[in-house]
Parts: C-alpha cells; structure tokens; sequence
C-alpha cells in the first residue's frame, strides 16, 4: 500500500506538473490590444453582397510579455455583414464586416471579434463610424456643388456667345445648372471600398488565449 500511495502521489505530481507547463505556454492576447491589419482582396459595396469573405494579414505583431505571440504576415478572415449602396441624393455608402478566426504560422485558429477603430480613408473620406464594424462613405455635396457651377458657368459662356446679349448668359446659366442639377441626381455617390493593400485598425474587445 506504501508503494502504490507513493506511486500515485509521483504520477499525481508529474500531470500537475504537465498542465503547468502547458498553462504557462499559453499566451494571452489582453483586451483593449491593437493590430493593423492589411487587405489581401478588395470590397467595394458596388459589387459586394453579405456573406461574402473578407482575407486579411496581420501588418503588425502582437507582443505579449515581451515575446512575439502573433507575428506579422498571419492570416485573418472575417465576412461581410452588411452592405448598402450609394444612393442618388442622400444616401451614403455603408459596409460592415466581422473579423471571425485568426490563423498563425503554425496552422493553428483561434476565434477572435475584434472591433473595427480606423481605416484608410483612400484620398474618400470614409470612416468607421459608432455602430458595430461599419464603415461609411461621406457625403459628395461640396463636389456636388462644383459640377452644378462649372456646368451652369458652361451655359452661361455657351448663352452670351450665341446671343451676344446678358439675356442670353442668364438663360444659358439656368440651362446649365439645369444640366448639372440632373447630372448630380441621376450619378451615384462615392462607394466604400477597402482596397488590397490597405490597412484597418482593430482593438480586441475580450482577450483571447493562444493555447
């Protein structure tokens, strides 16, 4: 009986000692921890539909406790959530994605849903606004205005030259802006677009443990 207590204490201490090395193998990733994330395919809410994937690449490495726990160059996928069009008037451009797994070198996933803090705005204005993962175009009112003037100040050039009186420049003018007026409502805005290449900031919400 001496020998066997003896033997189980022993086995006893050697899988304690096992899940203890195991347990302090595993990093945490904390929460509130950043990584930039780069684009290997393009979204556009001209063509993308829900559901459609999203192929990503860390840009940047995580470090935890010094040490490298997520290098550069791993893999990153999510989906698309939600994806609306821009309209002809008011309606702006609008895309959601989540983030789902995290791949690393060594070919193993672990779940992850971080949020969305910035993304490159490609020379558009878009940002990531306050609801869940979206990203929205900003409006094209100021450019908008431009293309009505240049086309109004068009006529109104055409106008004088024909009549050769200011009557004529101010009813070319109005034709113009006329003109400009139905080429802004029946163009579409700006779409979003997260081009291969560019870059997103993402903040984890919650930490996750790489086992």
């Amino acid at each position: 009986m001496t020998r066997l207590a003896s033997f189980f204490r022993f086995a006893c201490a050697l899988a304690l000692s096992v899940l203890g090395t195991g347990s302090a193998g595993a990093a945490e990733i904390p929460q509130g921890a950043h990584v930039l994330l780069r684009m290997e395919n393009s979204i556009s809410t001209r063509t993308a539909q829900e559901g459609d994937f999203v192929y990503l690449r860390t840009a940047s490495p995580i470090a935890v406790n010094g040490q490298i726990a997520v290098p550069t160059g791993s893999y990153v996928q999510g989906v698309v959530m939600q994806t609306k069009r821009s309209g002809r008037v008011k309606s702006k451009a609008e895309l959601a994605i989540r983030l789902e797994t995290i791949t690393l070198a060594s070919g193993k996933s672990f779940k992850f849903a971080p949020h969305l803090a910035a993304v490159d705005s490609n020379d558009s204005g878009q940002k990531v606004t306050g609801k869940e993962n979206e990203i929205q175009q900003s409006n094209d009112y100021g450019k908008d205005a431009g293309r009505i003037a240049i086309l109004a100040g068009s006529g109104a050039a055409l106008g004088g030259l024909t009549d050769r009186a200011w009557q004529g420049a101010g009813i070319g003018a109005g034709a113009g802006a006329a003109v400009g007026l139905a080429t802004v409502l029946l163009s579409r805005g700006r779409e979003v677009e997260l081009r291969q290449g560019s870059t997103l900031d993402v903040v984890f919400d919650r930490p996750v443990t790489l086992e």
